[in-house]
């Protein structure tokens, strides 16, 4: 069975310090780390826990053997031994998280290879431990016999100091030993319970590739919806132009050539209009020149519809950012204008943190389709900076359209 990776970032622990790239994704945390009168119950829980599991695969094991090895019943004889196996695993992590204060997400499924492996390592550590305890232990004992031969003055000052010698030498070593199944036994659960690196690598490469696709496929559109607009609008009005202008040219009628090249100067005024709106659409100057607040604020003198926008960014944002931020804002605002009915719309921007947010409101009717080609592009857009874009548009409204992009 495949471990599902698809969980929400609120299923997701928080990110350890110092960690890597992939620190948000990390399999397991603590709040805070246990003393050891805390672990240290653990520990010798999980060698009486281990030793569970040895007994559990000896008899299961050699009693299902017979019926792992038949092909025919192999698969119920599996299933009934992972069943078990299971139980076990869920043990352990209940084990983990009461001592040693792990914490692992709450929807992720180990697979039976990855149960099964971590199985072996866990009995393995466990036994392990139980004789390292042993011999801390006898340890213990023998250092008794020997502070009462100290006492008695049946020990020799140079047996004592071999004795001394050899004792602390192996309490140094039990003391390791401890250690190091301790962090084995830690790193073994984040492994199960939680994705695996490689996992975390596979779901980021496809990720990656999917917005990549989607940012082409988004790309292209955009294209086609350029060429939609030249073709349909500008060009459309560049002809009409050139004929008012070649029927003034031919008009032999003063007073005719004069109103028609009124009309020609009217429409020459109208296809710029419509060619600065095109190119506001591409890519507007604002933006570089002046910043994205006063870039917003050109979206709002052109919107047909009351817009009422509050700016909170008090630091300078990479210009991916400013571009995203801003197509989001235009995007939403044309969308509210022409399917929604609405009578007014706000505009959000806050910077918390490392995180921009852009929240976009309307009070029109709602019913805004994910599906469609606008906010499609920005999803592609805004997932390409690995940030997340949130619909929410109930029939009756509002509409709502919030994304989230980081800037770190």
């Amino acid at each position: 069975m495949q471990g599902d990776l698809t969980g929400t970032a609120s299923d997701r622990p928080p990110a350890e310090p110092g960690g890597d790239g992939a620190g948000e994704d990390r399999t397991a945390t603590r709040t805070t780390a246990p003393s050891w009168t805390r672990r240290g119950p653990g520990l010798l829980l999980g060698c009486a826990t281990a030793l569970v599991g040895a007994l559990y695969f000896l008899v299961v094991g050699t009693a299902l053997g017979p019926f792992l090895l038949w092909p025919r019943a192999r698969p119920g004889a599996l299933q009934v031994l992972m069943t078990g196996a299971r139980r076990l695993v869920a043990l352990e992590r209940v084990r983990r998280s009461a001592f040693f204060g792990d914490l692992f997400p709450e929807h992720y499924e180990a697979s039976d290879q990855k149960i099964l492996r971590y199985l072996a390592i866990r009995i393995y550590t466990g036994l392990l431990c139980g004789v390292v305890v042993g011999l801390l232990v006898f340890g213990a004992v023998l250092a008794g016999l020997l502070v009462n031969g100290v006492v008695r003055g049946t020990l020799g000052w140079d047996e004592l100091l071999t004795q001394v010698l050899l004792g602390c030498v192996l309490l140094f070593l039990d003391v390791q030993g401890l250690y190091s199944l301790a962090a084995l036994d830690a790193r073994t659960a984040r492994e199960c319970f939680g994705p695996s690196e490689r996992e975390l690598l596979r779901l980021r490469i496809d990720e990656l590739a999917t917005s990549r696709a989607a940012v082409v496929e988004a790309v292209d559109a955009e294209r086609r919806r350029i060429e939609r607009d030249l073709h349909d609008g500008v060009q459309q009005r560049l002809v009409a132009l050139a004929m008012l202008i070649g029927r003034a040219r031919r008009s032999r009628d003063p007073e005719r050539a004069d109103a028609l090249l009124r009309q020609a100067h009217e429409e020459s005024q109208g296809v710029l209009t419509e060619l600065r709106e095109v190119a506001w659409r591409v890519y507007p100057s604002a933006l570089d020149s002046l910043g994205l607040e006063e870039a917003i604020g050109g979206v709002a003198e052109r919107s047909g519809i009351p817009l009422r926008t509050r700016f909170e960014v008090g630091a300078p944002l990479p210009r991916t950012v400013e571009t995203a931020a801003y197509f989001v804002v235009s995007e939403s605002v044309t969308n509210a204008a022409k399917h929604s009915s609405a009578s007014a719309i706000s505009v959000a921007v806050a910077l918390e943190g490392a995180r921009l947010t852009v929240r976009v409101e309307d009070d029109g009717t709602g019913g805004a389709s994910e599906t469609g080609s606008g906010l499609t592009g920005l999803r592609s857009r805004v997932a390409a900076l690995d940030g997340v874009l949130h619909v929410h548009s109930p029939l009756g409204g509002p509409t709502t359209i919030t994304a989230e992009l980081p800037c770190a």
